[in-house]
């Protein structure tokens, strides 16, 4: 009887890197990937997607998964979990509308739920238009204010000022500088410098604290200070997708964040069977595509020896390294090796500004 491995979640660097490896390493094995949409979104490349047209990411952003699988043990299910139902050895996927699917180890890759333009619907008849209303949303405002100075509002920032130079774009932030503190002060500085070159406004050390509804209003941060803007935007940071996961087995699978906790070998603490990857995890680092590609890694490799009950190999954490673009022609990238590097327009270009590495993501594809 062939082993049966059930994914959820279908993440480029996640849950569609395990299902795709799984597919070569175990070719007598099930494996079944489940996902809410029929693609897999590269998620780098929305602040350039949602922000405006001309450009193909429509297309080539949004990657189906019929060449995913390199071997034919590989099916997948378009399908919202609605619950799992783990018993002594395996257990049963449950999905809206009641369909059922039994795994031997399950695999959890949930992502996150994200707010704003970042925030695609689950429907993929309804993408499309969220991708163009937010795009004339973008088109149509004159002061934008970005709430949230992570990466995600850094470029969108650069994206909006590549296309509508004189508008008007604020980012306000909590920290006392850009990003966070896990990049270097020199490296955040830098940051800065270049958007302000751009026009960009920083409010830093504030926050808005609720969201005002659309259309022309003034923006009133904790601090007092006022912005007027015709299009407020959450650029903040996502949580994880993890309700279900705690509604089947129970509260105390989740961290105070709603991480889903992990052993070393990116296993449930109490089920075996279960493991775990991507940003949903309680793994002490920058929640990126990079992280869970190396998560994938691990994952891959420990069910492989789970099956064979050989010993598995152990999580030990990767370098923070960070790529962020400030429009198509550049940007600011961190590498936490050699004691830190720091790397200006031309490296940030190179690797991701132009391109947002999408040839990269569908050659993981099978593309």
């Amino acid at each position: 009887m062939s082993q049966k491995v059930v994914i959820v979640g279908a993440g480029a660097g996640g849950g569609s890197a395990v299902a795709r490896a799984l597919s070569a390493k175990l070719p007598t094995a099930q494996i079944t990937l489940i996902n809410p949409l029929p693609y897999a979104i590269s998620r780098p490349t929305l602040p350039r997607m949602t922000v405006a047209d001309g450009n193909d990411l429509i297309e080539t952003a949004l990657i189906p998964f019929d060449k995913l699988f390199q071997s034919r043990n590989g099916t997948f299910v378009q399908g919202v979990v609605e619950h799992i139902q783990p018993g002594s050895k395996g257990g049963v996927v449950v999905l809206v509308g009641g369909k059922q699917l039994p795994y031997d180890v399950l695999v959890l890759a949930p992502g996150s739920i994200w707010e704003g333009p970042l925030d695609l619907p689950d429907d993929s008849k309804a993408v499309t238009t969220f991708i163009a209303a937010s795009r004339a949303q973008f088109q149509k405002a004159q002061k934008i204010v970005l709430v949230g100075g992570g990466s995600v509002g850094v470029e969108y920032a650069g994206e909006i000022k590549d296309i509508w130079p004189e508008k008007q774009v604020t980012i306000v932030h909590g920290g006392v500088g850009i990003m966070n503190s896990t990049y270097p002060a020199g490296f955040r500085k830098g940051l800065e410098k270049r958007l302000r070159e751009r026009g960009i406004k920083l409010v830093l050390d504030d926050y808005v604290d609720e969201l005002p509804n659309p259309g022309p209003t003034t923006v009133i941060t904790r601090k007092g200070h006022t912005i007027d803007a015709d299009l407020v935007i959450s650029t903040r940071g996502p949580r994880p997708r993890t309700e279900f996961v705690a509604k089947s087995l129970g509260a105390d699978t989740l961290d105070e964040r709603t991480q889903i906790k992990v052993k070393r070998t990116l296993q449930l603490i109490a089920h075996p069977d279960i493991f775990a990857l991507g940003d949903a995890i309680d793994t002490v680092e920058q929640k990126q595509v990079m992280k869970a590609s190396a998560h994938a890694a691990i994952v891959v490799a420990n069910i492989v020896a789970y099956f064979s009950g050989k010993s598995m190999k152990e999580y030990k954490g990767s370098s923070e390294i960070i790529i962020v673009t400030n429009g198509k022609g550049g940007g600011r990238a961190y590498l936490g090796i050699l004691g830190g590097i720091t790397l200006g327009d031309w490296f940030a270009r190179m690797l991701k500004s132009k391109t947002l590495m999408v040839p990269m993501t569908r050659g993981f594809m099978g593309y």
